[in-house]
């Protein structure tokens, strides 16, 4: 494993001090929206924020040589967004990087981790129109819907009389 990858993972996942903790979370955020709205800006001709050595790579999207491990934070949240393989885990500053990104599942995972300051970046609306955006939205909410078997005394009756259960087939229940 990458020295970056590793304290990564160290400083995202472990709270010794809240307050730096804190700090460095909102720096990765920051970051990483920085980086998303080059990316989507550029679109169509992006490739130069997509490919190439790490360190380079990186430096273009806006981080240094210090936040080298908040830079491949940024690649282990955009890894299932790519139609490639990114072995995060072992990026040095001369790996080889592409992203190959999947634009309309980027959009979805980012509502999916809540990420409003991502999927409402302005600079979306060079890569996908707004029907586009409005289908991603609705097929995330129609995925999330909480379904049940049951249904309620209020609810409309299954057998599409138009009356609530309790009127009607539940009468008797």
């Amino acid at each position: 494993m990458s020295k970056y990858y590793d304290t990564w993972i160290e400083r995202s996942e472990t709270i010794k001090d809240q307050n730096s903790y804190a700090q460095y979370i909102n720096t990765y955020y920051s970051m990483e929206k920085d980086a998303y709205d080059k990316i989507l800006t550029a679109f169509p001709e992006n490739e130069e924020f997509r490919k190439g050595k790490a360190s380079e790579l990186a430096a273009k999207l806006g981080f240094t040589k210090d936040t080298m491990d908040i830079f491949v934070g940024f690649l282990d949240g955009i890894k299932t967004s790519l139609k490639n393989e990114l072995d995060v885990e072992n990026v040095e500053d001369d790996t080889d990087v592409e992203l190959d990104i999947d634009y309309e599942k980027l959009y979805y995972n980012m509502r999916d981790a809540k990420a409003t300051w991502l999927f409402k970046l302005t600079s979306w609306k060079n890569v996908l129109d707004d029907a586009k955006t409005a289908e991603i939205a609705r097929e995330y909410r129609e995925a999330n819907i909480a379904h049940s078997e049951h249904i309620g005394r209020n609810d409309p009756c299954p057998c599409g009389s138009g009356k609530k259960y309790k009127k009607c087939c539940g009468k008797n229940a």
